[in-house]
């Protein structure tokens, strides 16, 4: 189980290359900042995050619903920053 986010920034690490802590991406503290950019991120086969893509029935706001499912059942959601950035927060 997953329970403080050191061990969530593992997980993670798994599925996506570039993984830090949102206080390396600017002053908001305790999210996980992650690129979005990388086609080398992929959950079950398919790219995590595609900012762009129209692909409505596997994706909400470009984000792999799969892949959304999984850190929300671990307490995390994700949440753009721009169209390469995004950051994993906790769920209150």
């Amino acid at each position: 189980m997953i329970k403080n986010r050191e061990q969530m920034m593992n997980y993670i690490s798994k599925h996506i290359q570039s993984v830090r802590p949102s206080e390396d991406f600017d002053a908001s503290e305790n999210g996980i900042w992650v690129s979005a950019e990388d086609d080398d991120n992929t959950y079950c086969g398919s790219r995590i995050y595609d900012y762009y893509s129209e692909d409505h029935s596997n994706r909400e706001f470009g984000v792999l619903n799969k892949w959304e499912n999984q850190i929300n059942k671990y307490g995390w959601y994700s949440e753009w920053q721009d169209a390469g950035t995004i950051i994993i927060w906790k769920l209150n």
